[in-house]
């Protein structure tokens, strides 16, 4: 949506989307900016052949100048019928960089498909982090058709005021001596929770005075394991669990320290978001994410609980003023080499090397 938007009141670009399955929310974002966004509805493998007929018809009677695909099932059906709708201007889009994570038995032959199908169908594929793209081609991916462009971030969005942050803090029970480290995310085998909270009962020991904030589908009290993991630490007094949110922006303004516990992510938004919202982070060496944090904050290996303690404490042994002057370079970071703007002019590097081939 993001790439979408950058192109906003740009004659020179006009998008359609399709979704494979429902339009969703993002869907609706899209068409109450006046975009055209179609939904295939497809619910099960046994509908294909009539979705593919469906995007073949589709796609010949919108006629686009390119078709860009995102993740494999994308990949496979929408090259495939672009091709078919005589469209040979086909970028992929891969944003997975664990092979063994990645999801069913199902998703593995369609991304094995694609390997095999990569040397035909797209004129680019596009990979979200250099992991991805190393995973890939040592998968069989073509090797010299993939270029690597990280998310774009809208750093005039990635803001909330003072007063919303202090408010939200004190409806959760933070006292202003409190220093808040903050996890967002869904519950999930990836993100590794587990990790969090076995560093969060180390820290606890340490530093009295931190608190520990958790926002994400699943993240609340409803969830018995975690739960579980939190009474077994010790810590129930010291966590505040919020499950899925609205109000993410806000979310992350009320934390001093934000944390990525995770086990496998390609370049996962939210550390960007947290960066560009002036907030130092804490993180595991996972996909291309220490290559986005960069000196701006502290990475740790994966699945290792007392490094990401060990993490969390330099950072909760500084000032308030020391994590503030940390997370003003990873805003300045993520604005100078993240923004939305340098992701949408590498896509449309991409788009006018498509149209001079197509010209000559």
């Amino acid at each position: 949506m993001r790439l979408v938007k950058s192109h906003y009141g740009n004659a020179n670009y006009q998008h359609a989307v399709i979704s494979l399955t429902e339009p969703g929310a993002v869907g609706a974002q899209m068409r109450a900016l006046g975009i055209e966004v179609y939904a295939m509805g497809m619910r099960s493998a046994v509908e294909v052949p009539y979705i593919m007929w469906r995007l073949v018809r589709l796609i010949r009677a919108l006629r686009p100048g390119v078709v860009q695909t995102w993740m494999y099932h994308g990949d496979l059906l929408g090259g495939l019928a672009a091709r078919l709708a005589g469209c040979n201007s086909v970028i992929w889009g891969i944003r997975s960089s664990d092979l063994a994570g990645s999801g069913a038995r199902s998703t593995e032959w369609v991304r094995a498909l694609c390997a095999a199908l990569s040397h035909r169908i797209p004129r680019f594929i596009v990979c979200v982090a250099e992991a991805s793209r190393r995973i890939h081609v040592a998968l069989g991916y073509r090797a010299d058709r993939m270029v690597v462009i990280q998310n774009g971030f809208d750093l005039a969005q990635l803001h909330a005021t003072n007063i919303d942050a202090a408010v939200f803090r004190s409806a959760c029970g933070f006292s202003v001596d409190d220093v808040v480290v903050g996890s967002l995310g869904r519950f999930n085998h990836d993100k590794d929770q587990h990790n969090f909270v076995r560093a969060a009962s180390l820290v606890g020991l340490q530093f009295p005075q931190v608190r520990f904030l958790m926002v994400g589908r699943n993240c609340d009290s409803n969830n018995m394991e975690l739960m579980a993991w939190i009474g077994a630490a010790g810590l129930s007094d010291r966590f505040v669990l919020l499950g899925e949110r609205s109000d993410v922006l806000i979310c992350l303004a009320a934390m001093d320290v934000f944390c990525l516990s995770s086990r496998s992510e390609a370049f996962p938004n939210v550390v960007g978001e947290a960066m560009g919202m002036g907030i130092p982070c804490v993180v595991t060496d996972v996909g291309d994410v220490a290559m986005l944090v960069a000196d701006t904050g502290v990475v740790v290996p994966r699945e290792n609980s007392v490094a990401l303690a060990f993490g969390l404490g330099r950072l909760l042994a500084m000032t308030a003023d020391e994590r503030q002057m940390l997370g003003l370079r990873a805003r300045a970071r993520v604005y100078a080499e993240f923004s939305m703007d340098r992701t949408r002019e590498r896509f449309e590097s991409i788009y006018q090397r498509i149209a001079r081939k197509e010209r000559t």
